[in-house]
């Protein structure tokens, strides 16, 4: 058996897995894996998937979860550009340090603001109240300022003169609220470049395949009460 990836592109982790493999020619069978049907948290996907989420990797006998843990297995066993994950030592850690920093921080608060504008009220049914929306919001323009003055500078890329997984993973976070109709590029002409920049360097049909699906999440029917119940604890933790 081949490289398999388990994903749903609903999914921003996912989809920087997907785009990556999609961009340098790998291989592999896509297994999908339907978030908003709970269908991760079936017992046939447990036993692929202790930990129950998207995405996952298996190539042969061997699993892997947690996206940055199998773009990099990616990056080590194929033949792929040095400008995703630089040789240079310090053009190295510079993407290492983004990728660290990123899970509590822009990851964070793009997840939440998808969650809190569009999938708590129009998937499951859940009202958000607009104090609750604002704060947010808020938080999420706090950290895309904190993206552009820490990691962004000056530079055409977050690591540095060439696109990288820093950059990738950072694109796919901010397509979350893009989904939701949060205008995060207007009135930031610099992350706005960047974004063209990066796409230019994915390959504008790729992107949009990719993001299809996030950029239809608005239209999300009503979840089945029977999958909302199921769904509803696990997504309160992941947004809180």
């Amino acid at each position: 058996m081949g490289l398999e990836l388990y994903l749903d592109l609903l999914s921003q982790p996912c989809r920087a897995v997907y785009i990556f493999a999609k961009k340098n020619s790998i291989p592999f069978e896509l297994r999908t894996v339907d978030l908003r049907k709970g269908q991760h948290l079936s017992d046939a996907f447990a036993q692929i998937s202790p930990l129950q989420k998207v995405p996952v990797l298996k190539d042969g006998d061997f699993t892997l979860t947690e996206s940055v843990a199998i773009l990099l297995y990616l990056t080590r066993k194929y033949k792929v550009p040095d400008h995703w994950y630089p040789q240079d030592l310090q053009a190295r850690a510079r993407v290492d340090e983004y990728l660290a920093w990123q899970h509590t921080a822009l990851r964070r608060n793009c997840l939440r603001a998808l969650w809190h504008k569009v999938m708590l009220p129009v998937f499951l049914g859940e009202p958000v109240s607009p104090e609750m929306l604002a704060a947010t919001l808020a938080k999420l323009d706090v950290t895309l300022q904190v993206l552009e003055d820490k990691f962004l500078q000056d530079k055409a890329f977050l690591a540095g003169p060439h696109v990288s997984l820093a950059d990738l993973v950072a694109i796919t976070e901010l397509m979350h609220p893009v989904g939701a109709g949060c205008q995060v590029f207007k009135d930031r002409p610099k992350l706005a470049a960047w974004r063209q920049r990066v796409e230019a360097a994915v390959g504008e049909v790729l992107f949009q395949e990719a993001h299809e699906v996030i950029l239809k999440a608005k239209n999300s029917q009503p979840a089945d009460p029977i999958i909302k119940q199921k769904l509803m604890s696990r997504v309160l933790a992941m947004i809180q």
